[in-house]
């Protein structure tokens, strides 16, 4: 019985708890990593900066790679976010860097899509941020061709090595972004 009475007492305070947030318990880690979702960004490609880490900084690099099939001409933006603010956005393989906090942090890709299909594709990561310390993420977006020319695809966002991180970088366009609502 008192067993019983505690998981009860559990329950009810877990769902007190996400009715004051306003939103489903099983929603909280995705939003929580990502931004507002009315945002949108354009993005244009710039020179490369000299980038160095700001004292007792991180330096965190997104790359965004698109794996595309053959013929396929549109580029998608993918916004990125950090505990819970975006923080840029790029479009076809480009990057962007940005500082933070040594600290815990986590990240969301988000497709910037008119297409309600889209726009709901995410992916996250989390990682540990050390002062002095430069962590790559690679955002990537394959297409996979279906038959009778359809297509689907998907997107994850990893933490790479260094040496890749440095690689893709290397290949890659610098991107600037900015909120254009």
């Amino acid at each position: 019985m008192r067993a019983t009475l505690v998981v009860i007492c559990l329950v009810v305070c877990n769902c007190g708890l996400t009715i004051a947030q306003g939103q489903p318990a099983r929603d909280q880690p995705a939003l929580s990593a990502c931004g507002p979702a009315t945002s949108h960004f354009d993005t244009q490609t710039a020179a490369a900066p000299a980038i160095t880490p700001e004292v007792n900084k991180s330096q965190v690099y997104v790359i965004e790679v698109f794996d595309r099939v053959p013929n396929q001409l549109a580029r998608p933006t993918l916004r990125i976010g950090m505990d819970g603010t975006w923080v840029g956005a790029n479009k076809g393989n480009s990057y962007f860097a940005f500082t933070v906090d040594p600290g815990e942090h986590h990240l969301c890709a988000n497709w910037q899509s008119v297409f309600k299909t889209y726009s709901k594709k995410a992916a996250f990561a989390g990682f540990t941020a050390e002062a002095g310390h430069s962590y790559y993420f690679r955002a990537r977006i394959t297409e996979h061709g279906g038959t009778n020319g359809g297509s689907s695809f998907s997107l994850d966002l990893d933490q790479v090595n260094p040496d890749e991180g440095k690689y893709l970088v290397q290949s890659s366009a610098f991107r600037v972004s900015r909120v254009a609502n």
